[in-house]
């Protein structure tokens, strides 16, 4: 075993996200070779698959030449995007995880370790759709109090879900300047457009779309996995008070379209059997047929740890611990309704799974689940280090970093997705 090799498995024993068991996939580009290419990320280091692609170390994998639905120009890999590698069978994704296991294993001669704080990340996929659910029950409980209205009786029938906008889309580190909308202060006022001055975070998890369904079908529930690429962790930024005066009669608008940050590196289907669990929370009344998960009990979603910090003024705030399983409709079904009237599914789509609020306390018995700002309105939602601090929304210059972390229950690995971050900076 060489000593670069060497190096970077002590750098995974350190704590990195990027594992043998992970395998994850992003875009990236260096001072070197400017050009975006993908890439996967082992320990400390971005691994570039085109090099690897190029040099013979995948050659083995028939198919993989990439004579599939996705018209390109040179290898897989050399491709701006991973459009044309996730539309390919799940046997090839198995096949190259494989290989690259081995090869990590193994060990690479050191040229194709690039270390990760040199590397620029691009957004990982060409998306032509991107939709957002709402489909935690405690969130829509506590927007319920915050807006004193009544929770909607479909909510319990179909995962609610909006379209929205791609031009929010945003790879992490890219900073969201504070968006202007139409607002009204109190129902005397007049509206005005003005920058928001309620300006939140959502944490959620973003699902990008891997096999096209044709426009005319209809997704069944069982196959919903093969359609599924990975995840990332998405941040769904939220101006409040422009949502609260254009939300109805027909939703969120410019309020969301200011950014959508996700962090750089997928973490496959392949990655995510490790941590594969039942549902935690009960389904009243049980979900209509198309909508009823039909695999394995133990299979109906992840187990996928999330946090949430504020960077102010020098100081960390710890603002959201929530779990992925924790949703009151999974991503399978949010999947299954996405494409249950016959809209089809792009290669790249990408949907978010909605704030994903848990009901889960802290040591101090505090609400620590929440997975937004505005749901921090409702008393019992309080942080004491939040209200002490004064901090109600976000002002320019806070940073927001989320992650994700799994833990394989069987055997202790843990791997995770990297972080998703954005700072606020000032209205244009």
């Amino acid at each position: 075993m060489s000593a670069a090799h060497q190096v970077m498995l002590k750098s995974v024993e350190q704590g990195s996200p990027f594992t043998v068991d992970n395998i994850p996939f992003g875009v990236i580009s260096t001072p070197d070779n400017p050009k975006p290419r993908c890439a996967t990320a082992f320990g400390n280091y971005a691994i570039d698959l085109s090099a690897l692609e190029r040099d013979g170390f995948l050659s083995d994998i028939p198919g993989l030449e990439g004579k599939g639905e996705i018209e390109m120009t040179g290898n897989v890999f050399s491709q701006p995007n991973l459009n044309a590698f996730a539309a390919m069978p799940k046997e090839i994704h198995l096949k190259v995880r494989t290989s690259l296991i081995r090869y990590f294993h193994g060990g690479l001669p050191p040229s194709y370790y690039i270390p990760l704080d040199t590397v620029t990340y691009h957004y990982p996929m060409d998306t032509s759709n991107f939709s957002d659910f709402f489909c935690s029950l405690e969130h829509v409980k506590n927007c319920a109090k915050v807006m004193n209205a009544p929770i909607t009786p479909s909510f319990f029938s179909i995962p609610p879900v909006y379209n929205g906008r791609t031009s929010s889309l945003k790879i992490t580190n890219t900073p969201i300047h504070r968006p202007r909308g139409v607002i009204q202060p109190s129902p005397s006022s007049p509206p005005t457009y003005a920058p928001t001055q309620a300006l939140d975070f959502e944490l959620e998890m973003g699902v990008f779309i891997s096999k096209p369904l044709p426009s005319g079908e209809v997704l069944d529930i069982r196959n919903a996995r093969e359609h599924i690429f990975g995840f990332v962790v998405l941040n769904d930024w939220s101006a409040r008070d422009i949502q609260g005066f254009e939300m109805a009669p027909l939703g969120p608008f410019h309020s969301k379209g200011s950014g959508t940050s996700i962090s750089p590196w997928i973490v496959t289907c392949e990655a995510l059997d490790q941590v594969a669990c039942p549902v935690k929370v009960r389904q009243e009344p049980g979900p209509l047929p198309h909508l009823e998960w039909k695999g394995e009990v133990g299979e109906a979603t992840f187990d996928v740890r999330l946090e949430a910090r504020i960077l102010r003024n020098g100081k960390s705030y710890s603002v959201t611990s929530t779990n992925l399983n924790e949703l009151y409709w999974t991503p399978y079904q949010q999947l299954t309704h996405l494409a249950s009237a016959g809209e089809g599914l792009t290669t790249g789509d990408i949907f978010g799974t909605g704030t994903i609020t848990s009901d889960r306390t802290n040591f101090k018995g505090e609400k620590d689940g929440i997975a937004c700002l505005i749901e921090r309105k409702v008393p019992e939602n309080e942080l004491y280090e939040l209200k002490t601090d004064g901090i109600q929304f976000l002002q320019d210059w806070d940073e927001v970093v989320m992650g994700g972390w799994c833990v394989n229950s069987r055997t202790g690995v843990k791997f995770g997705f990297g972080e998703c971050r954005g700072k606020i900076l000032p209205p244009k």
